[in-house]
């Protein structure tokens, strides 16, 4: 989201922005890095068609997800930064023979290879890291029941988004590396969960920003 954005655009050194693609790219430095920055938009076709479009025109090595997820109770607070292991689907089922939450052809989930490219020494003094699974899928989670209905599929699951499992897939198949760090804004199915997003949102992905900036260092 651009609110997001902003939040970021002040940790890139020499920014500057271009126009490709119909997107407006942000291009510049964080550590000894070159990035190119983009705001995808809300939910899978749009996180796809926006990863698609810097990879064909970048490039990169390495493709870094980041913004705010919700929780699922299940080890990650509010506040804490998921670094994600693996990227998971909650909501496909493509009929027998695949599992759910699994696209036909390919794997059940999708491993973050970009975790081994960053610097993770740099972070491990923080006391809200969180490793593990992150499930994705095109609903904005904020029941006690649509909750339940993702932890169905993906019981491990630390946090819940809208994007990363379009991105996930998009670089398996493109063979590109990718890496996934959220924070937790807040805890759908709560009886104040709006009150907590709403309060969380503006503060919440400055945390997930610096914990890029510092992997990335």
């Amino acid at each position: 989201m651009e609110s997001e954005l902003n939040m970021l655009l002040p940790l890139i050194a020499n920014e500057k922005a271009v126009e490709l693609n119909g997107y407006t790219i942000h291009t510049g430095r964080m550590g000894a890095n070159e990035v190119a920055v983009m705001q995808t938009g809300i939910g899978k076709v749009n996180a796809a068609v926006g990863c698609i479009s810097l990879i064909d025109s970048f490039s990169p090595d390495l493709i870094v997800n980041s913004g705010i997820a919700g929780g699922t109770g299940r080890g990650a607070d509010i506040f804490d930064v998921v670094i994600a292991d693996a990227i998971g689907y909650y909501d496909i089922y493509c009929g027998p023979g695949n599992a759910r939450g699994q696209v036909q052809g390919m794997p059940e989930t999708f491993p973050c290879l970009g975790k081994k490219m960053v610097n993770l020494e740099s972070v491990k003094a923080m006391d809200n890291i969180r490793h593990g699974l992150i499930a994705s899928g095109d609903l904005f989670v904020s029941t006690p029941e649509e909750l339940a209905g993702v932890l169905k599929v993906r019981p491990d699951a630390l946090a819940v988004d809208m994007e990363s499992g379009a991105l996930a897939q998009v670089c398996y198949l493109r063979g590109v590396p990718f890496l996934a760090i959220r924070v937790v804004s807040d805890t759908p199915g709560v009886e104040n969960h709006h009150e907590q997003y709403s309060s969380f949102f503006s503060l919440a992905p400055r945390t997930t920003f610096r914990v890029v900036s510092a992997l990335l260092s």
